[in-house]
């Protein structure tokens, strides 16, 4: 019988290992949320903005044209999609990070560090959810105004425009490349804030991860929120931009693209 435990405790003590499975599982589990749609449907309504086949009660009659009304439970479902849409874009490019603070914590206190890594990505992602109300709210403001699409996109061409422009813009800015350096630099960062305390630290790399993204994440408005391929793609770049040596440049170039693809439909609109 004491077998059982040691081996337990053997495994526990992989704790880059562990950390990683933990981090995989939660992250397929996100985007097999976002990809079957689980928890867009709306009892006796269509998703606010749309008008999707399939989304209303069966034998339910809707208007198209009548506005679909914001109500609490709208909106606390709206805001539960965006967070776990947060989960599956936003933890792997954490990853790196997290897995550090595995490392740090088992060679700094020779103690099973799970515990305080997981305080570490609930702080983190509690900046994202924070995120997900004020994304919400926006989608809310969006669709009172009737300027989304189906898809859940912006139907204004100089909104769209100027999500495009205002992302890469930030690109070049001072505080999102001060942001960025803070991300790539796991080892860095954590040994600068090892006082914050776990939940303290995910909560600051939270921020910067924040501060370096948010412009990005106003992209999904113009893509689609709905659409599996873009919503990927913004995931996929703020994860090569975290990660490959190159990070950085393919960020301004990335800016660069966006500026000259917004002030084209800018200059289309007027």
């Amino acid at each position: 019988m004491a077998a059982v435990p040691s081996a337990i405790e053997a495994v526990l003590r992989r704790d880059r290992l562990v950390t990683f499975v933990a981090l995989a599982c939660t992250c397929i589990a996100a985007w097999t949320y976002i990809g079957l749609g689980i928890g867009m449907e709306m009892p006796g309504a269509e998703m606010p903005g749309a008008e999707m086949p399939g989304m209303a009660m069966p034998g339910m009659a809707m208007d198209p044209a009548m506005p679909i009304p914001w109500t609490g439970a709208t909106f606390a479902l709206m805001v539960a999609m965006w967070s776990v849409m947060m989960v599956a874009m936003m933890l792997p490019g954490a990853a790196p990070m997290l897995l550090t603070h595995a490392a740090l914590q088992r060679h700094r206190r020779q103690a099973a560090p799970h515990d305080a890594t997981t305080l570490f990505a609930l702080g983190y992602l509690a900046v994202w959810v924070g995120f997900s109300v004020l994304a919400a709210t926006l989608q809310w403001q969006l669709d009172s105004l009737a300027l989304l699409s189906p898809a859940m996109a912006t139907a204004s061409t100089v909104l769209a425009g100027s999500a495009l422009v205002l992302a890469g813009a930030w690109q070049f800015t001072a505080p999102k490349q001060a942001c960025l350096v803070r991300c790539r630099s796991p080892a860095e960062f954590l040994t600068r804030h090892r006082r914050s305390g776990p939940f303290g630290l995910g909560l600051r790399h939270g921020l910067f991860c924040l501060g370096c993204c948010w412009a990005l994440m106003l992209l999904l408005f113009v893509g689609g929120v709905m659409n599996l391929a873009w919503v990927g793609a913004i995931a996929l770049f703020v994860l090569l931009e975290k990660t490959v040596p190159g990070g950085r440049w393919l960020g301004r170039a990335a800016g660069a693209g966006l500026v000259a693809w917004g002030g084209w439909l800018l200059v289309a609109a007027a």
